[in-house]
């Protein structure tokens, strides 16, 4: 692996007239954002690297990462293979800040902000679903080779969780592990779906909402965004309130969503009404080889239901399935302490199992 470098600004991308229009009404920019993410990462403790890897068509994929060149400490000792962290739709690296340490325990793992999203670049995206799911993948496939992996253990959340299945089914021989936690877009949408179990601000937002990028409000709201999310998304505040007694984390998640919109807006192309996949995962993940080991992650109290985990069991009896207690959708917030030592296990049974991408190395 190549040591990281220390942080690269990039080069100032293409602006739009949105980019431009939106500071002048929104109270974000790029510092802002970085100002916001190096508050939550102060609760950090392990020493890390920070780097704008450059890929591709100008573009590049910010990046944070923990002890990347591990020495052994006896003979018997070996390197462990990279974690990397995906977050979800509207997240960030620092949205990890309470799992780092404990991760990164037991050895490298990098975490980054997907491409159109965070703090890496916002190019415009293919508004063919397939299309865009394969600039996200290809975006992360470049990153790899940029920083140096053989191979990684990839864990995602959300559509990290999505894009995470994409990768290993179009490069399987750079996976070691998937570890899918709340996973999106799995579950086909139901031909005659139950109207009435989604709740109604979600309907009715949708229905307002359904011409425009999800989180067209947030930016519509102008200088009232930051105060929007506070509102909506109070859960946040006592999600990380061991760490954080202010609005650090609203903050945060402000400024990582009212910028102009790209992975956003690629999101929404590869979605059909209120949220379902336009090409569903659990229709295709049979396709990784079966000796790259499988492990689902959920949250007792998720919005989000496991079954899609389970009907993909019945076909792979081998894959792992951990339900969290007390924990939501954002599991690996709600319950850190639970979810890091969950991950960890998982990996220490399946770290010395040996697959085909090894012998490929």
């Amino acid at each position: 692996m190549r040591r990281m470098a220390a942080e690269i600004q990039p080069s100032m991308e293409k602006s739009s007239w949105i980019a431009s229009w939106l500071p002048s009404w929104c109270p974000t920019s790029p510092n802002h954002l970085k100002d916001a993410e190096e508050k939550m990462l102060k609760t950090v403790k392990q020493p890390f690297s920070r780097q704008h890897v450059r890929i591709s068509n100008g573009n590049h994929l910010w990046t944070i990462a923990f002890s990347t060149h591990p020495r052994p400490t006896q003979p018997s000792d070996h390197i462990r293979t990279p974690l990397v962290l995906l977050h979800g739709f509207g997240g960030g690296v620092a949205l990890w800040a309470q799992n780092l340490d404990s991760l990164s325990s037991r050895g490298p793992v990098y975490g980054l902000d997907l491409l159109g999203f965070g703090r890496s670049s916002r190019p415009e995206f293919s508004s063919n679903a397939s299309e865009a799911e394969e600039e996200f993948v290809e975006a992360l496939e470049e990153w790899r080779e940029k920083v140096g992996l053989e191979m990684m253990v990839l864990l995602g959340h959300n559509l990290g969780g999505y894009l995470s299945a994409a990768y290993a089914l179009k490069h399987p021989h750079r996976v070691k592990h998937l570890l899918l936690v709340e996973p999106w877009g799995f579950p086909a949408r139901p031909e005659n779906p139950n109207h009435y179990a989604i709740p109604v601000w979600i309907r009715a937002m949708g229905a307002v909402m359904s011409p425009f990028n999800p989180l067209a409000g947030l930016r519509l709201a102008g200088p009232l965004g930051p105060r929007l999310v506070q509102t909506i998304r109070s859960d946040f505040k006592q999600k990380y309130s061991s760490v954080f007694a202010d609005n650090t984390v609203s903050d945060y998640i402000y400024h990582l969503n009212a910028q102009a919109p790209s992975g956003e807006t690629a999101f929404s192309n590869m979605t059909i009404p209120y949220g379902w996949a336009k090409r569903p995962m659990l229709e295709r993940i049979n396709q990784v080889p079966p000796d790259i080991p499988i492990s689902f992650i959920y949250g007792s109290r998720s919005s989000i239901d496991c079954d899609s985990g389970y009907a993909f069991r019945k076909t792979r009896p081998d894959v792992e399935i951990r339900v969290i207690r007390g924990a939501g959708h954002y599991v690996f917030a709600d319950q850190p302490e639970d979810f890091n030592q969950t991950v960890l296990q998982i990996l220490s049974r399946t770290e010395g199992k040996i697959t085909t991408a090894d012998l490929k190395q």
